[in-house]
């Protein structure tokens, strides 16, 4: 009983609740969408789906014999958590893929029962579904395609980001489509997918609403944080710091606001010292610690 509660220690159930609603979303985005009208999802998703249609196999089967040694493979690297995560993750999305194709009475074996032959319709709906599933299963701490783990092992060795390794595997996979089809226009529509669906997963993983993390180079920090805080009810953080030019002594002002708010942090802080110097970042997340 101990080792079971060590073996399970850090494994949440809100996650596995919602890498579930992740799977079955991303189910229906590929078999409602993609499938019924031979656009690719990426990654190994994609690799499965022409494999599926070149060999006969199920796409449930495929999805996982591809995508669990993958995960497997890279369990070192990314840890039991992650790997556990995915493989539950991908295992819902595999089980859903069948339970729509093979059991639920509906027909997604010759057109989208939702967008019917419309391939612009299937491959923006698709990507965008799709994504979204993918998304979810990113922010709770998995990953829905087995490439993603290639890509963290391998595009550091190779010189090269995590982000181009993939688009370099789709590229790669969407051109096999191509010569096994022979015929671009399923491919080309295929990368619309992609890009719908990589916009998507940014939206859901990185917020659809950012934050702006406000750099404030002032010599009334004081006044300026007081400010601000009383304003919008946020404090602040300060760090000293020397001008470069002027060699005076100067402090900077960290401060996050959404972007509704930026003009007025900007008048507030000219207001109190006209010649504050102010940088904006995009923030993705906020985080704050418990106490």
């Amino acid at each position: 009983m101990t080792s079971l509660k060590i073996y399970t220690k850090g494994f949440e159930a809100k996650n596995f609740m919602m890498l579930t609603v992740a799977g079955i979303i991303n189910a229906f985005g590929v078999t409602f969408f993609l499938s019924p009208v031979k656009l690719y999802d990426s990654g190994i998703s994609g690799t499965s789906m022409l494999l599926s249609q070149m060999s006969g196999l199920s796409l449930s089967t495929l999805l996982i014999i591809l995508n669990v040694p993958l995960f497997i493979y890279g369990l070192k690297r990314q840890g039991i958590k992650f790997t556990v995560y995915s493989i539950y993750a991908v295992g819902v999305y595999s089980f859903m893929a069948w339970l729509i194709t093979d059991v639920l009475p509906v027909d997604v074996s010759v057109v989208s029962p939702l967008a019917g032959s419309d391939l612009l319709l299937c491959a923006l709906f698709g990507g965008m579904i799709s994504g979204t599933g993918s998304g979810l299963t990113m922010r709770w701490g998995g990953a829905m395609d087995g490439i993603d783990v290639l890509a963290v092992i391998f595009a550091k060795k190779m010189g090269i980001s995590v982000g181009t390794f993939v688009m370099l595997y789709n590229v790669v996979l969407y051109v096999v489509c191509g010569v096994a089809l022979e015929s671009w226009i399923l491919p080309l529509y295929s990368i619309v997918t992609y890009m719908a669906a990589l916009k998507t997963i940014d939206f859901i993983v990185d917020g659809f609403d950012r934050a702006k993390c406000a750099m404030i180079v002032t010599e009334c920090p004081n006044e300026v944080s007081a400010a601000l805080s009383q304003e919008f009810e946020s404090g602040s953080t300060r760090v000293n710091a020397i001008g470069g030019y002027s060699n005076r002594q100067k402090t900077i002002v960290w401060f996050v606001v959404n972007r509704f708010q930026v003009t007025k942090m900007k008048d507030i802080i000219h207001r109190i010292d006209p010649k504050a110097y102010i940088t904006l970042h995009e923030v993705a997340d906020v985080f704050k610690a418990s106490i």
